[in-house]
């Protein structure tokens, strides 16, 4: 069964898979490239795949996704509209829903995809649960993750990033927040008192021109709101720090540095 307890009765192996999600298209592709027949406009890795494109995560076309008669879709419960699943399956068109909130979760939610679809599971997958799945080490570092500006949100409670973050060794400042995403202006984020504020590329695109010069420092805080010394940032992948696949090892490497 899916992560939200729905069986598959599908094929197995599955021969015929959309993906409405770009990590699990990157998952799915790393097993049987020839298997995933469609995929969004959105999933970039591999960067060859050859799969027929659907559209967004948000607004996928679904008569595209129903001509290309697949064995299964694969959907994450927090990237997809359950309108669009409900609409599927109403078709005849079978649904494997993942719910990912942690690293170990998306461990096992990629092993019992693999198991459910009759795939083998890929060497990196046992990788990842080595590297990941143990005791959470010490706090090194204190920082806030924003997502989005404009308005400015940032990673909250309850998220893959942050369980991801702090198996870093990097505490949220946010993570104690209700919503998962929390609207946070640049003063609350400097508030909070992080040592480093890490701007990713994706969801929204941070770059050195965009979204540094907000905490940057400055005379009487004429820079930004972090005042005369202002806060740190550092700009970061956002594959690594928000997809779950084999980005997850690239990610202990270059992140954990």
């Amino acid at each position: 069964m899916d992560d939200l307890g729905t069986a598959y009765d599908g094929p197995r192996p599955a021969r015929r898979v959309v993906s409405l999600v770009p990590s699990l298209t990157e998952a799915l592709a790393s097993v049987d490239r020839d298997a995933v027949v469609g995929a969004t406009d959105w999933c970039t890795h591999p960067a060859d795949l050859g799969a027929a494109r659907v559209r967004g995560t948000k607004n996928p076309d679904l008569a595209a996704v129903r001509a290309l008669e697949p064995d299964v879709v694969v959907a994450n419960q927090e990237e997809n509209r359950e309108l669009d699943v409900r609409r599927l399956r109403e078709s005849g068109v079978r649904v494997w829903v993942t719910r990912i909130e942690t690293v170990p979760e998306a461990v096992g939610s990629m092993e019992r995809l693999l198991d459910g679809l009759g795939w083998e599971r890929p060497t990196w997958l046992g990788e990842a649960r080595r590297l990941w799945c143990g005791p959470v080490p010490p706090v090194s570092r204190r920082v806030a993750i924003p997502v989005w500006r404009d308005p400015w949100m940032v990673v909250g409670a309850r998220t893959f990033t942050g369980d991801l973050a702090r198996r870093l060794g990097l505490e949220n400042v946010f993570a104690d927040h209700p919503d998962r995403y929390p609207a946070a202006s640049p003063e609350q984020v400097v508030a909070a008192a992080p040592d480093v504020v890490l701007l990713p590329d994706e969801p929204y695109l941070f770059t050195a021109d965009d979204g540094p010069e907000v905490f940057a420092g400055g005379p009487d805080g004429a820079g930004g709101p972090g005042g005369a010394d202002g806060v740190a940032t550092e700009l970061v992948s956002g594959r690594l720090l928000t997809w779950y696949g084999p980005s997850l090892l690239d990610a202990h490497r270059s992140l954990a540095r």
